[in-house]
């Protein structure tokens, strides 16, 4: 293709975790064997050309702050909510990706206002137990399904019986959107974003734009709360769209 055009692609890539600002190697992706690896060079030096290279939760964000729901907003953070959970800030259209190139590690806190059914949390691959995305992952909403149940379900299953009236699911998705909203109000009372954007595949539980942001209210450090929650305005391809945005527009 770039022979028949004559020039040549630029080539922008998201990643889990982030480039080492020490090392220059992957740390903290929960695809581990990237971990400890020389990613950006190895492709720079197949491709033999510069790679320009972030979070994919950046690179969502990113996206979605440039010409997707997120467009306008000065201040946003991005949530993905699937396989893991991940989080960008891109604050004037710029990925903040903080001194340690860990800003928008949400999913690496504990779970704020932790209650009984909470602890003691989970293992998380990074090591600890109780991070936020050993409960908000889609392995964290089936986990406490089974916990109810009994019964191992995947998260859309489960929410599919939950708008059909199963007591189990209907339980089981409203202590994740009280989980959702608590790990959401630590992030507003921290940054205060003008938006909150949700992508990956738990964003498409519909009834998470109406109930989080009130169940959030409750733990929100204001007296009044009305940052938009919304979903991914280009879904899926968000993540590949903002690793294109690493490079300028021509």
């Amino acid at each position: 293709m770039e022979g028949e055009l004559r020039q040549s692609a630029s080539i922008g890539v998201g990643t889990p975790g982030a480039i080492s600002v020490e090392t220059g190697l992957v740390k903290n992706s929960n695809s581990t064997v990237l971990n400890g690896r020389p990613l950006h060079r190895d492709l720079a030096e197949r491709l033999k050309r510069e790679i320009r290279i972030a979070n994919d939760a950046n690179c969502f964000s990113l996206s979605e702050a440039s010409d997707g729901a997120a467009q306008g907003f000065a201040t946003v953070f991005g949530v993905i909510l699937g396989t893991g959970v991940g989080g960008g800030l891109v604050v004037h259209g710029r990925i903040v990706e903080g001194r340690n190139a860990i800003a928008g590690e949400w999913g690496h806190n504990p779970l704020p206002w932790p209650q009984l059914d909470d602890l003691p949390g989970a293992p998380c691959y990074c090591g600890k137990r109780g991070c936020i995305e050993t409960f908000l992952s889609g392995r964290g909403l089936a986990r406490g399904y089974e916990r109810r149940s009994g019964r191992l379900l995947d998260a859309l299953e489960i929410t599919a019986k939950a708008g059909h009236g199963d007591a189990d699911s209907g339980e089981t998705v409203a202590e994740y959107e009280d989980r959702l909203a608590r790990g959401l109000a630590h992030v507003v009372n921290i940054v205060d974003p003008d938006v909150i954007v949700l992508g990956g595949g738990l964003s498409n539980i519909q009834r998470l734009y109406k109930n989080v942001p009130r169940l959030m209210r409750r733990y929100v450090f204001s007296d009044t709360f009305d940052t938009p929650l919304v979903p991914a305005q280009h879904g899926d391809s968000s993540g590949v769209r903002g690793a294109a945005w690493l490079w300028p527009s021509p």
